[in-house]
């Protein structure tokens, strides 16, 4: 399936991954710039909750702010996600104050939570920003189930 023609809610997580890892940096960059940007980032983040792994968050407590870059006209898309009580929710209007803050631009967050990228790599490589409690930020990663392709 062409990139162009995605439609991420038909594909379950592996077909996903699968083909952001086929398609070209600018083929996704130009369909995360464009007019289904928004369908993506929904259905991507919406699935988070459903592979959270709450026997690795432990008692983890926090909130955290996804800040997704490179929309049109340089628009950033803010989702946030609290860990409570073993559980993960998402919602596209943060309202919290953040223990972390990500701030990624919206074609490594697509390769990042589809395990196409690490990351750690992304940090290091100044691509994956961190704001907030460091010892989150390690742990973060290893809270869900990214797939493996």
């Amino acid at each position: 399936m062409p990139i162009e023609d995605l439609d991420p809610a038909k594909l379950d997580a592996r077909e996903l991954a699968l083909l952001v890892k086929a398609t070209s940096t600018d083929e996704l960059r130009e369909l995360m710039s464009g007019s289904r940007r928004r369908a993506v980032l929904d259905t991507v983040l919406a699935r988070m909750p459903g592979v959270f792994r709450s026997d690795r968050a432990g008692g983890t407590s926090a909130v955290v702010h996804w800040k997704i870059g490179d929309g049109p006209d340089g628009a950033v898309d803010v989702y946030e996600i609290v860990i409570d009580g073993g559980t993960c929710a998402l919602s596209a209007a943060p309202q919290r104050q953040p223990k972390l803050t990500l701030t990624v631009g919206a074609v490594d967050f697509l390769r990042m939570v589809t395990g196409n990228a690490h990351p750690v790599t992304l940090t290091m490589k100044g691509r994956l920003k961190t704001k907030g409690d460091l010892a989150l930020t390690a742990r973060f990663p290893h809270m869900f189930d990214v797939p493996r392709v």
